[in-house]
């Protein structure tokens, strides 16, 4: 079994300017690449579990959003000599009830079938608490809320830098 780090998209990897599709207006959060280097330095498979409503609402096309997935993939490959393992989506809108969309924890439990976890010594990181909630039903271990706003959480841990994560990633 092999450890895990999950990902936020909007907000962790990404600056979250609502409903980023375009190339032109991805921006990486301060310490991600340092965090990123520093997980798969530690032999974590790492994945996005990113909710794109946007697509279901019309706002943009999946196409879009996998040409910006690519993008973003080839950009880590070509800084870091590696990317994500696989980027998880949820295309549907708020209404639809899917068992994909975060805070249900679809996109965990096919990450499952994928590859083989130990979600005991797995982390999932994100921005809103219902990525914490997400993890929290998919059985990963340590959920880590990065939130610059002082608020209650069920995460094992509130932090308000990317930074502050390395020491706690072991």
């Amino acid at each position: 079994m092999q450890k895990a780090v999950f990902f936020d998209r909007d907000g962790v990897v990404n600056i979250d300017t609502e409903y980023i599709y375009k190339i032109e207006d991805f921006v990486y959060v301060d310490g991600f690449l340092d965090l990123f280097k520093l997980c798969k330095e530690k032999g974590y498979l790492l994945f996005v579990v990113t909710n794109q409503s946007g697509i279901g609402r019309g706002y943009y096309t999946l196409d879009d959003f996998l040409k910006l997935s690519s993008f973003m993939q080839n950009d880590l490959q070509a800084r870091l000599g590696f990317c994500f393992d696989k980027i998880y989506y949820c295309s549907h809108n708020v209404d639809s009830n899917c068992e994909c969309r975060k805070p249900k924890s679809g996109m965990i439990k096919q990450a499952l079938i994928d590859f083989d976890i130990d979600l005991n010594n797995s982390f999932l990181i994100g921005d809103k608490e219902s990525d914490i909630e997400a993890g929290i039903n998919g059985g990963i271990k340590t959920t880590i809320l990065f939130n610059k706003f002082d608020i209650k959480s069920k995460a094992n841990f509130v932090v308000d830098s990317l930074y502050e994560i390395k020491s706690i990633i072991n």
